[in-house]
């Protein structure tokens, strides 16, 4: 699969309009090594011109490493972990990049394969939620065509 940037020429998302929480988060992450992305309905939603009700973050770094960058971090689930970074009454969750083939009946089984964005945005349930939005160069990285261009 073909990574596809779209610059921000094209798709106009401001990056004015994104959660100043979300920012930090995908911030942090990424001076820390990581790699770290908005992801799913709030790309989406600001693509569309709405305001998300929430943030979704992917990232390379395991919910272990996300949890002692941040102290207001709770990890949760059994089977498939994540993390939870809480802003007052706001949560943002932070998801690692997962790998697998979706169409297996084992995905329920090993859920916790970490993977690598192409991976991760394969196993995303409709095109435009594998969106992902980078604001360090505010590029959306696109390996599903589910940014159509007019």
């Amino acid at each position: 699969m073909e990574q596809k940037v779209i610059p921000f020429e094209i798709h106009q998302l401001p990056i004015d309009k994104v959660d100043t929480h979300a920012l930090y988060v995908m911030e942090k992450l990424k001076n820390a090594g990581f790699v770290a992305y908005l992801v799913g309905g709030s790309v989406r939603d600001l693509l569309l011109g709405h305001r998300p009700k929430d943030y979704d973050i992917s990232t390379s770094a395991k919910p272990e490493e996300i949890k002692k960058l941040f102290r207001n971090c709770l990890l949760i689930g059994r089977r498939f972990r994540l993390a939870h970074i809480r802003f007052g009454k706001k949560i943002l969750e932070v998801s690692t990049f997962r790998a697998g083939d979706p169409e297996k009946d084992e995905l329920i089984l090993r859920d916790n394969q970490w993977g690598y964005p192409e991976e991760d945005a394969l196993r995303r349930d409709f095109t435009i939620n594998a969106l992902f939005y980078d604001p360090s160069n505010q590029t959306i990285i696109d390996y599903v065509e589910g940014y159509a261009e007019e």
